[in-house]
């Protein structure tokens, strides 16, 4: 948990959930949501919540890699990416579970820095914060 909050958001969900409506209260993002072919909707081109967690988590790990690199003193290179695919299921006990992995491509780093870099943004990443104990990730180099 952290000791200040510095900033904070909210959206509301309408309608069937993941065939409705999402948004940011504060009118910045809207999306209408489409349940995928996959789990039994008409699919489409709709929004989902795994499109929204793997955009999310993909910009925060960026941001986390970013501020790790800079207490480093490395650069990260300008066209450096980070993948984070979404994956759901049914779970052995009950519900459904997630599936979450991160690629992120440093071109030009050297292995070893790259490596250590990816380590330590998943250290300091929100998201992976709040996914640690739940989810098995394990971000690795594109």
């Amino acid at each position: 948990m952290p000791t200040k909050v510095l900033y904070r958001t909210s959206a509301t969900a309408t309608g069937g959930g993941r065939d409705g409506h999402t948004g940011t209260d504060d009118g910045t993002l809207a999306f209408d949501l489409t349940v995928p072919k996959e789990l039994g909707g008409p699919g489409g081109d709709g929004a989902n919540p795994e499109k929204l967690f793997a955009t999310g988590y993909a910009a925060c790990f960026m941001g986390a890699l970013r501020f790790y690199a800079g207490s480093k003193k490395v650069k990260v290179p300008d066209d450096a990416q980070v993948q984070v695919s979404v994956g759901i299921g049914p779970r052995e006990d009950t519900g459904f579970g997630l599936d979450v992995s991160i690629r992120v491509s440093l071109p030009g780093v050297e292995r070893d820095v790259a490596e250590d870099l990816i380590a330590g943004a998943h250290l300091v990443c929100p998201y992976s914060h709040a996914t640690r104990g739940s989810l098995n990730i394990t971000p690795e180099l594109a």
